[in-house]
């Protein structure tokens, strides 16, 4: 039997098409809400726009946000949470709050939209440094370390104990969030000689990093639950039927002492640190 071109054609199109991949109900949910939450976002950032060119129009002091810093603001947040969210660093509920958080502090100020980036890209390569180790021992890490959007609004990070090494990252992590927001602040702002020296924030980055990180771990070994399964070989933080007591009772989750570790230091730090920054040298 001879194949006539036509038919040879037509099969040939029928194999790539049962080649093509099929795209699952789930997917094309996920699709159109990720269709849906981005215009939300691009509508409730227009809407605040026009909030702040009328509010400028009422109050001569209140200068309105060009549209080039709102599209700047919602549009380098979108990219950096969709690769974030590609490289499994976030989940989807991690990606919509980092972009409701970049939306905002970058809105507020460039410095604060660098601190907050230096800040991610560090600690996510941080907490994929030996994932397969973590993965084997910690039975809530996740692919990737991703985050969620309680982790996202309490601290980025994840549980872990007092090490030399942790400390060190600690601290040096601390320095590059407090040296990023120094650059940008020389970069962006013109009127720096007339306010007070701007260089202690790489100092006091370094400070909260440290302090921060040993008051996160002094919580989570007291107030949050540890123990180790023996079913499954892992170390759990909530109490199982064979677990084994390791540290700390199961009075907060991690979140909530990351929130915790958070809050404290933000304020109580200021208040350590105004009688040691330098002022302005008056003539």
């Amino acid at each position: 039997m001879v194949m006539s071109p036509q038919n040879g054609a037509r099969r040939g199109t029928a194999r790539r098409q049962n080649n093509r991949p099929v795209v699952s109900c789930e997917e094309l949910v996920n699709m159109m809400a990720n269709i849906v939450i981005l215009i939300a976002i691009l509508a409730l950032s227009l809407l605040f726009w026009v909030v702040s060119m009328t509010a400028s129009t009422y109050y001569d002091n209140l200068r309105p946000v060009s549209p080039w810093r709102w599209m700047f603001s919602v549009i380098v947040p979108l990219i950096i949470t969709s690769h974030a969210l590609k490289g499994k660093s976030l989940d989807r509920s991690g990606a919509i709050g980092a972009l409701i958080v970049g939306i905002i502090l970058t809105v507020a100020n460039f410095s604060f939209f660098s601190a907050l980036l230096t800040f991610f890209v560090t600690s996510s390569k941080l907490s994929k440094w030996k994932a397969e180790a973590k993965k084997r021992l910690d039975a809530e890490y996740k692919e990737g370390g991703q985050r969620n959007w309680l982790q996202i609004f309490c601290n980025g990070g994840t549980n872990g104990g007092v090490t030399l090494v942790g400390l060190v990252a600690s601290l040096l992590g601390g320095t590059v969030v407090g040296l990023a927001y120094l650059l940008t602040q020389l970069m962006f702002v013109d009127d720096l000689d007339s306010s007070p020296p701007q260089w202690p924030v790489v100092l006091y980055g370094a400070v909260a990093g440290f302090f921060g990180s040993i008051l996160d771990s002094c919580l989570g070994a007291t107030m949050q639950y540890s123990g180790f399964d023996e079913d499954n070989g892992m170390v759990v933080h909530h109490i199982t039927p064979n677990g084994r007591h390791i540290s700390g009772k199961p009075i907060l989750d991690n979140n909530a002492v990351n929130l915790f570790s958070v809050i404290i230091i933000a304020l109580l730090l200021p208040g350590i640190t105004w009688p040691f920054w330098p002022r302005q040298q008056t003539i």
